[in-house]
């Protein structure tokens, strides 16, 4: 008898996505492939000024015009507004209030990209042609578009009704003891320091296609999502339907980062629509308008402090984190600087912290979530404070955080903000990373440097992250007639590589290559329930599930083989499809099972966990500035990272990478430029610069793990971490470079743009 042999694909193996090949082959299905028979094309009328009062004129004549279908005003839909999911409690234990977001503008505009008008045609250059020809009589009013001007005394309210710019304020851990530490410190250190606004530019633009079938009164919506059930919930909401009457179907996703978790106007204007008009009815939304439509991230403008001992050792620390809302509180927006300023202690050992936020209103596009959503701004504002620190100091950047580090007798920890950080070694990443990054050979790389006229510098993020929040992710694996496999779960890929990782699980307990497993996301009619995909969610949470699902099956797929082979289940082992008892030629095929027990057999498993998982690492990052022209080459890159457990290393450096270069992009490049008048100035990619591949150095990425004991397979998440540990590692290299080279003292803010740069320079001389 042939020995069977399983191939390795379990968790830790290094395999390629099997998602790959059709993606790269131009196989791949999207949103902008799918036009159904008879299909009509909606266009968006959008407000061309910041706040002003607004008639539409003509829209009788509008929806007379030939191939036009439908023309939708705010009053046409009035009733429907976007709801804001996140509402928590502020410092006085009131609800904050919400403003109400309408699918169409009745009577003013917010901002520019503001939704004025909905045109359906035949196609969509007489969509767009129809809504060029739209009158929209603009009455100009007040704009405040920087968080200090909609702080000051006599600043237009964006909400007059609320009577504030203030839109909420919350607040973690004790302001009296932070008081009393700062009353006894030997020293303070505090910083100012801008986060700054960034759009998130995937690949794949936003779009999606409405149907509506009058026989079930039923909708389908096929779109790009992070995660479909979510997606369906909101839209019931805003149209307030029952969950059945919605099936929301999310083919491949070019990118979400946060941003396309959110229900946008466009989802139920084309409900309505198709509704209606009884007829498919799609949308693609162009560059221009992803710029002023889609949530954007980031902005903030926060201050921080520490109060420190004759030692240098922090007794406490304060916050305040001004954040950007723009015109409306997105879906998650009030939820983002919360779930940051929660973050704001980072990796030390700090007794008394107090961290306030204040959400801004302004007039300009919403911001939310984007990759890491909260938790990068946190770690980009304590360890750029942490620098200043060991400089004030005279410790520099490692002995200070060495000093302060939690050590890991100390953990489970937990912080002064409520998070509780179970395990890691903190000091340990660090001085791997100062290791493999030749720490001590910098001083010769910058005397070299210097001699060819740059200015060189080096900086280090030590950083740590709360993700895979308290939950869990429902699977279900099923084993059909043909002996075929396949998951059913409700995260969803957005280029991650959920297929490849989920089925080595199910592969190993099966003896199965990946290649046997079909996943099934991105169907709520296929799949019952589903959590979606962020925050690093997915593997954390969604693996444990797949796990128990395929144990549980494979425990009833033996004991039919036990009856069907006369023999005990601790007897038989699965090998390629096969049940066999071990050590004999007795088999049964998986086939063979499922035909004996009459119908397909399925396990649904459910791995609930009760608090986050909090992967950690430290960045160190080198840079050489010209200071002729004030451009910042990466040189040198290293990333030691704490994930807890790795389940496909390829696909983890790949995302690690992937983040990393998020976070020189927004670092070096990314600035988004309003006029006093609210325009969006960088509103193409010809104004907003991008990273490049060519911007980037090698990175250098390995793990430190120490498996998580909150979760059930001590997996952290990766998914975000290397946005978050990246920004602060190369501005502090840069800051570093500009003091040591030009003798420049004060804060540099991101970007670190050539001409931002280049000024700092010439103002230091």
């Amino acid at each position: 008898m042939n020995q069977m042999v399983t191939p390795k694909f379990g968790v830790g193996a290094p395999l390629r996505r099997k998602e790959d090949e059709p993606l790269i082959t131009g196989e791949g299905i999207y949103t902008g492939d799918y036009q159904p028979k008879g299909c009509l094309h909606g266009v968006v009328v959008r407000s061309a000024m910041a706040h002003a009062k607004i008639r539409v004129e003509n829209t009788a004549d509008i929806a007379a015009m030939d191939g036009v279908h439908m023309v939708l005003t705010g009053a046409d839909v009035e009733g429907h507004t976007l709801p804001t999911m996140a509402r928590l409690k502020q410092i006085d234990g009131t609800d904050h209030w919400l403003p109400p977001q309408p699918l169409l503008c009745t009577d003013e505009v917010r901002y520019v990209g503001d939704a004025i008008a909905f045109i359906v045609a035949e196609d969509v250059n007489t969509a767009r042609n129809a809504a060029e020809m739209l009158e929209v009589d603009y009455e100009p009013l007040d704009v405040v578009i920087s968080i200090d001007d909609a702080l000051a005394p006599d600043a237009v309210k964006v909400w007059p009704e609320h009577g504030s710019n203030i839109a909420f304020t919350f607040g973690h851990g004790s302001e009296a003891r932070a008081d009393e530490a700062f009353a006894s410190a030997h020293k303070t250190v505090s910083i100012e320091i801008v986060n700054n606004r960034i759009v998130a530019n995937y690949m794949e633009l936003r779009g999606c296609v409405a149907e509506f079938n009058a026989d079930s009164e039923r909708y389908k919506l096929t779109l790009g999502t992070q995660g479909g059930h979510g997606m369906r919930d909101v839209i019931c909401k805003v149209l307030r339907l029952d969950k059945d009457k919605i099936q929301v179907i999310t083919p491949e996703v070019g990118g979400g980062f946060g941003t396309k978790a959110f229900c946008y106007r466009e989802y139920p204007l084309l409900m309505i629509a198709a509704e209606r008009l009884r007829k498919p009815v799609r949308w693609t939304g162009e560059r221009m308008e992803h710029f002023v439509t889609d949530a954007h991230g980031r902005d903030n403008l926060s201050t921080a402090e520490f109060a420190l001992d004759e030692n240098a050792k922090i007794l406490g620390m304060r916050v305040l984190v001004k954040a950007a809302m723009g015109a409306y509180l997105s879906q998650f927006a009030p939820f983002i600087p919360w779930v940051g300023t929660a973050m704001s202690s980072g990796l030390y050992d700090i007794p008394a912290v107090f961290a306030k936020t204040e959400g801004i209103y302004m007039h300009n596009v919403p911001t939310d979530a984007f990759r890491g959503a909260g938790r990068p701004e946190a770690a980009y504002l304590i360890e750029r404070l942490m620098d200043k620190a060991g400089e004030e100091t005279g410790l520099g950047p490692i002995e200070i955080r060495k000093r302060n580090f939690i050590r890991p007798e100390q953990l489970p920890y937990t912080t002064q903000t409520g998070r509780m950080y179970d395990t890691g070694d903190y000091a340990g990443h660090l001085e791997k990373a100062l290791e493999v990054s030749d720490w001590e050979g910098f001083s010769s790389r910058q005397a070299d440097s210097a001699k060819a006229g740059k200015y060189r510098g080096i900086g280090l993020c030590s950083y740590i992250e709360a993700c895979a929040f308290p939950g869990g992710e429902e699977a279900t694996v099923e084993l059909s007639e043909e002996g075929n496999l396949t998951l059913l779960i409700g995260t969803q890929t957005n280029g991650q590589g959920h297929a490849t990782s989920y089925s080595q699980v199910v592969a190993e307990k099966f003896g199965v290559t990946i290649d046997d497993v079909e996943v099934i996301q991105g169907d709520t009619d296929r799949v019952e329930n589903g959590g979606g995909t962020g925050g690093s969610r997915s593997i954390p949470l969604g693996l444990p599930s797949v796990r128990d699902a395929s144990d549980a099956l494979v425990k009833k797929v033996k004991e039919l083989a036990a009856d069907r082979l006369e023999a005990g289940v601790e007897d038989l082992e699965l090998e390629s499809g096969i049940v066999r008892v071990v050590g004999t030629d007795q088999q049964v095929s998986l086939a063979e099972i499922v035909a004996s027990a009459g119908e397909t057999l399925s396990a649904r498993e459910e791995v609930r966990q009760n608090e986050a998982t909090y992967p950690n690492g430290t960045h160190v990052c080198e840079v050489e500035v010209d200071p002729e022209t004030g451009d910042v080459a990466l040189l040198n890159y290293v990333i030691i990272d704490d994930f807890g457990v790795t389940v496909n290393p390829l696909l983890l450096e790949g995302q690690v990478i992937g983040g990393a270069a998020n976070a020189v992009s927004q670092a070096l490049c990314e600035h988004t430029v309003y006029d006093e008048d609210g325009q969006l100035l960088t509103a193409s990619l010809l104004d907003y610069r991008l990273l490049r591949a060519a911007d980037l150095s090698d990175i250098h990425f390995e793990t430190r793990n120490v498996p998580s004991t909150t979760n059930a397979m001590g997996i952290k998440g990766a998914g975000e971490a290397g946005t978050i540990g990246g920004c602060a590692a190369v501005m502090n290299a840069v800051q570093m470079a500009l003091k040591d080279g030009a003798g420049v003292s004060e804060l540099i803010d991101m970007p670190a743009t050539p001409l931002r740069v280049w000024e700092a320079i010439q103002a230091a001389k």
